[in-house]
């Protein structure tokens, strides 16, 4: 497939100046995390298998003070910038990004109840700042991550519902921009026309940021695609990363091999045919040094896969139905299929799934994908923090 035609700004890489704040960043993190009994990050230490199997249940502490924002530390060039793709990120905003999602992650789940968090400082942290959603496709995690993201660090939203407002009547998707960038701190905007984000970011007087653009990019799930890899495995670096379904149109996967690319991986791409991953993608990934392959089989790019990134096949993207049924069906993870997987290795998919994954295979300890959906909103809490230029 031709890349979109309508040319998406990419975020600049920033020059880097406060590289010596950004390792106190990283220092900051890690000592708190060491007062609650959580390892050190960067490339993060290999877990056990046991980490697999769910959420610590070691004993509840009682939480350091945590300050309300770290001082010195908006250097990593996010602050006030609008996110619209992955391409241009570096490593080290990435552990920026990764570092302070772990503390928020670490902060809620060791807490009973929540309330002692919100009592601190880092919960309060966007006291006063409003997020403007405004969703011109459906969605329920990215939606509804981004509004507890927001709520848990102690912000509020405003949302443009496009069913009840002036869309309706013919109103531009500038317009409707202009507006909501005048009620609130920052603009979350999902769209189903590629570019369509770019064009509101060029008359948003606020920070936009991308949660899907048609079958262009996606890249707060890649984020959040990563993030997971790293909780699960404990590195991204000399993994085999299996990309399943349909992969022409599917935002997240375009988003997450741009993202890998910063990371010494393969990938594996497996679709139906007429839905393989589009040529400006994988043109990308070679520049870039990245080894790939295309297999027809899924049981044949398995076995020594550590990342299976399954998506489903995308009804709405296609013309029609005759043509969607006959791309479903080819990949179906099932309890059988995964006793040709590796026992050290992980299933992700950016959800939500149809028959690409049985249900029975969800007690798997393997089946990631519930975890990875949860990690989104720790994600999208820091990167909200860090454009609000909290963190």
């Amino acid at each position: 497939m031709p890349p979109p035609t309508v040319t998406t700004p990419q975020l600049a890489s920033p020059s880097w100046k406060g590289a010596q704040n950004i390792h106190r960043t990283s220092e900051l993190y890690s000592e708190m995390l060491m007062e609650l009994g959580v390892g050190d990050f960067g490339e993060r230490k290999e877990r056990p298998a046991s980490r697999l199997k769910g959420r610590d249940t070691s004993p509840v502490r009682p939480l350091p003070a945590i300050p309300s924002g770290l001082p010195g530390v908006t250097s990593h060039g996010l602050q006030g910038e609008h996110f619209l793709s992955v391409q241009g990120l570096s490593k080290d905003q990435l552990n920026h990004i990764f570092n302070l999602a772990q503390t928020f992650r670490v902060c809620i789940n060791k807490e009973r109840p929540l309330e002692h968090i919100l009592k601190t400082g880092m919960a309060k942290l966007l006291e006063g700042k409003l997020m403007a959603l405004m969703f011109y496709e459906v969605s329920t995690r990215t939606h509804c991550s981004f509004q507890a993201a927001i709520q848990r660090l102690g912000g509020r939203t405003v949302t443009m519902d496009t069913n009840t407002s002036s869309v309706k009547k013919g109103e531009s998707l500038e317009d409707s921009v202009m507006m909501m960038s005048g009620y609130a701190d920052v603009v979350v905007i999902r769209h189903p026309e590629p570019g369509a984000v770019a064009r509101a970011a060029a008359v948003s007087r606020r920070p936009v940021i991308n949660a899907g653009d048609g079958v262009g990019e996606h890249p707060t799930q890649a984020l959040l695609d990563v993030f997971a890899i790293r909780e699960e495995i404990g590195t991204v670096n000399g993994l085999i990363i299996t990309m399943v379904g349909d992969l022409k149109h599917g935002r997240t996967v375009h988003s997450l091999a741009r993202l890998l690319t910063l990371y010494n991986v393969q990938l594996r791409y497996v679709s139906p045919p007429g839905l393989g991953m589009p040529d400006y993608i994988t043109q990308f990934a070679t520049s870039q040094g990245i080894h790939q392959e295309e297999f027809n089989s899924l049981e044949a790019a398995l076995p020594d896969t550590d990342v299976l990134y399954m998506t489903r096949i995308q009804k709405e993207r296609f013309v029609t139905l005759e043509d969607y049924e006959r791309a479903c069906g080819h990949f179906i993870v099932t309890p059988h299929l995964m006793t040709r997987a590796k026992r050290r290795m992980i299933v992700l998919h950016p959800l939500p799934r149809n028959q690409e994954i049985s249900t029975e295979f969800d007690t798997d300890p393997r089946a990631a994908y519930f975890r990875q959906a949860e990690g989104g909103m720790y994600v999208r809490m820091a990167l909200l923090a860090m454009v609000l230029g909290k963190c």
